[in-house]
């Protein structure tokens, strides 16, 4: 089942109100993303850290077979 990049956009932005969220369909397939997150929540954190919150921010959707997204290519960091 495919997921729409909004939807990823929607679960981010829930833990991230106040971040810069990108969020890119890289083969138009609705299961192979990526995305940049820029938080200041992030200041401080390693990269393992940051993109830890923000698989927990998607809430389930990539847990394994059953998860509706199926890859997702994170960047993180906090704003410059």
């Amino acid at each position: 089942m495919a997921i729409e990049a909004q939807e990823i956009e929607d679960l981010i932005r829930a833990a991230f109100p106040q971040a810069k969220i990108t969020v890119t369909d890289l083969a138009g397939d609705g299961n192979h993303y990526a995305a940049e997150i820029i938080d200041e929540s992030f200041r401080g954190q390693n990269r393992v850290q940051q993109q830890r919150a923000v698989y927990a921010a998607l809430k389930g959707k990539m847990d394994g077979k059953a998860g509706e997204l199926h890859a997702l290519a994170l960047t993180t960091k906090a704003p410059e």
